[in-house]
């Protein structure tokens, strides 16, 4: 049972990544999918997340109107498209998996420092460097 996340690189401000998240040893589309990032000396915070069941989503107010999460359970793999980067969006940029959908949004809105001990799975990390 694993997640992958991938796509991370180095991009310069303005710029665009998209970030895949891809489920092994089970399927994708009977969970809600959250992605998460950490900046060097801060703690790890909530970006979006997008519900198993309706897909509904949510986003931070500091991704709000410029990234987008979907998923294509067919593939097992939920994306982040991220546009219009900016240099604080640097972080390591995580994805995990859920049933629970109120737990998921609970850790994007009040921050996600315990949101690793709780969530069900969790990708390994990939890093976005937004710099010029």
């Amino acid at each position: 049972v694993q997640l992958q996340a991938s796509g991370g690189g180095l991009v310069q401000p303005g710029g665009s990544l998209r970030l895949s998240c891809v489920a092994s040893g089970f399927t994708l589309d009977s969970y809600n999918i959250g992605w998460f990032r950490q900046a060097p000396g801060k703690e790890r915070e909530g970006v979006s997340c997008i519900s198993g069941r309706d897909g509904s989503s949510y986003y931070s107010n500091s991704v709000k109107g410029r990234f987008t999460i979907s998923r294509d359970d067919a593939k097992n793999t939920v994306y982040l498209q991220m546009n219009s980067l900016e240099p604080e969006d640097t972080a390591v940029y995580y994805c995990a998996a859920d049933h629970r959908w109120a737990t998921m949004v609970h850790w994007m809105v009040i921050g996600a420092a315990g949101a690793s001990a709780d969530l069900t799975h969790w990708g390994q990390g990939t890093l976005v460097t937004v710099s010029s």
